[in-house]
């Protein structure tokens, strides 16, 4: 089976744009938890331009299913996941004007910092992935830091889809099998939809989570929230 779990960023941005607090975050989160959603995710920012770090702090103290941080491990942010101790940290190296997420950790250059912060996180019993483009030797090396997961970048996966699937989740495919052979857990998020998650989940062995926001926010304003949540459970279940 592999777990849904919402990321919410989106529902922050839509309040921010008017200030106050609607729409509710915390309540989306919680929403989303009863209408069947795995876990929560999050990508808090420095510049606070959707999740909020007080937002993180709510959340934590208030939803029972797995809670995902996403984000750079600035010392900010180390600090803020060691004070809320979520089920998993995922480290993204995204730069603070990013406008999302866009590129995967080049873990080979960066191995000695991300096995520290592994070491940091694991001390304090934090599951710890690691957001990764499909290259097979970014996940070997990722395996050296003692991460206990990968996320791997499927962006690349959603722009080939249309023209050809299997092209498109072939270097997932066979990235996936390396960090089954070596030992790691598998995430992957980032522009998967209704369209393209039945064939990725299908065909990429050992997919434990996807991580899903934008799109299924995008959905939800024409089916409801919890039919959107509904039916991305349906194309993985």
């Amino acid at each position: 089976m592999v777990k849904l779990s919402v990321n919410i960023n989106k529902i922050a941005t839509l309040r921010n744009a008017r200030g106050g607090n609607r729409p509710d975050v915390l309540q989306a989160a919680l929403d989303c938890q009863s209408f069947g959603a795995e876990g929560i995710t999050v990508h808090p920012r420095p510049d606070g331009r959707h999740i909020r770090y007080s937002d993180v702090r709510d959340i934590k103290n208030n939803i029972a299913v797995e809670f995902n941080i996403e984000g750079n491990p600035i010392d900010e942010f180390r600090k803020l996941v060691l004070e809320v101790h979520p089920t998993q940290v995922t480290l993204v190296p995204d730069a603070p004007e990013a406008l999302t997420s866009n590129a995967g950790w080049n873990t080979r250059k960066n191995l000695g910092f991300l096995k520290d912060i592994c070491r940091v996180f694991h001390s304090e019993g934090i599951r710890t992935s690691i957001f990764l483009d499909p290259d097979i030797e970014m996940v070997r090396y990722a395996a050296d830091t003692g991460c206990d997961r990968i996320e791997l970048y499927t962006e690349a996966y959603a722009r080939g889809y249309c023209d050809s699937p299997e092209k498109a989740v072939e270097p997932y495919a066979k990235a996936a099998l390396e960090a089954v052979n070596s030992g790691l857990g598998l995430n992957a998020g980032h522009d998967l939809n209704l369209e393209n998650l039945r064939f990725f989940k299908d065909n990429v062995a050992g997919l434990q989570e996807v991580s899903i926001g934008h799109a299924l926010i995008c959905d939800a304003l024409y089916m409801g929230l919890e039919k959107s949540i509904s039916a991305y459970l349906g194309e993985l279940k």
